[in-house]
């Protein structure tokens, strides 16, 4: 009976917390969903005064912020088809061929994932100052490239950890040259890899604003908007652009996770 009652006890404490690790992840979630319908006018916006929808209706007017999110989803598409290609390449290269400083290089790729964001925008500033590059598109798209690289070919590599290299070579006994078998066997069965390194990029550029705030000069994006207007209290125009984008994800998680682009619903 003690240890019954014992079990009861550890599995309701064990209910409570994982409610309580929920309520904090998504308690600021629901937070910014629900403001995005809040009918207050009175900044900071804190109070609420009623549900409405007029918000949904006032973002298209708000020509500034979506300017920002458009040159968020320009930079972060740009970026992530440059560190994708960048970052397979280089992982095929690094996995496959031996060449003096390979260790180094390798070593090298950690620095940019464990060195704070920081360190990064002054040393990028610093870089594009001295070259005179003009500050703006450009400069963030590169930003974001160099961040972006290593984690491609993290992914890529460990796709390549379990890579079956006899494959290639009975492709090229059947006829096929380097650039064939790289495009129909190699490519296809590192996707995965690729996908997920793509996926990381790109959600990396859209949340950056540290290293954005050094390089962007006068290209807002969406990220380095939404930091200015925490000052005056976030509008919730704000807020809605926010929970639309939010609706956008989980559609398109829900559309990868159901297999319903790989076809795998399709009857046979």
């Amino acid at each position: 009976m003690r240890k019954a009652k014992k079990e009861k006890r550890i599995k309701r404490l064990s209910i409570v917390f994982c409610l309580l690790v929920y309520l904090f992840l998504f308690l600021p979630i629901f937070v910014v969903v629900s403001n995005s319908f809040n009918a207050t006018t009175t900044k900071p916006y804190l109070s609420w005064k009623g549900f409405t929808f007029d918000w949904y209706v006032k973002l298209w007017d708000n020509s500034a912020l979506l300017e920002s999110f458009g040159n968020t989803i320009i930079i972060a598409l740009a970026s992530t088809i440059l560190a994708t290609i960048i970052g397979t390449l280089g992982a095929v290269g690094i996995y496959r061929y031996k060449f003096k400083g390979k260790g180094i290089i390798n070593g090298l790729l950690y620095i940019p994932v464990v060195i704070p964001e920081i360190v990064i925008g002054i040393a990028l500033l610093t870089i594009f100052t001295n070259a005179n590059v003009p500050r703006g598109m450009l400069t963030l798209i590169l930003s974001h490239v160099s961040f972006s690289v290593p984690y491609v070919i993290f992914n890529v590599r460990a796709r390549l950890s379990g890579y079956d290299k006899s494959i290639e070579e009975a492709s090229m006994d059947l006829g096929a040259n380097r650039v064939v078998t790289f495009f129909e066997i190699t490519l296809p069965v590192l996707m995965p890899g690729i996908a997920g390194g793509a996926l990381l990029a790109f959600t990396l550029s859209i949340d950056d604003v540290i290293i954005s705030y050094f390089v962007n000069g006068q290209t807002k994006t969406y990220p380095l908007k939404v930091m200015e207007s925490i000052k005056s209290g976030v509008s919730p125009d704000v807020n809605a652009l926010s929970t639309l984008v939010l609706v956008g994800t989980i559609v398109l998680v829900y559309i990868t996770q159901s297999g319903i682009l790989s076809g795998k619903h399709n009857k046979i």
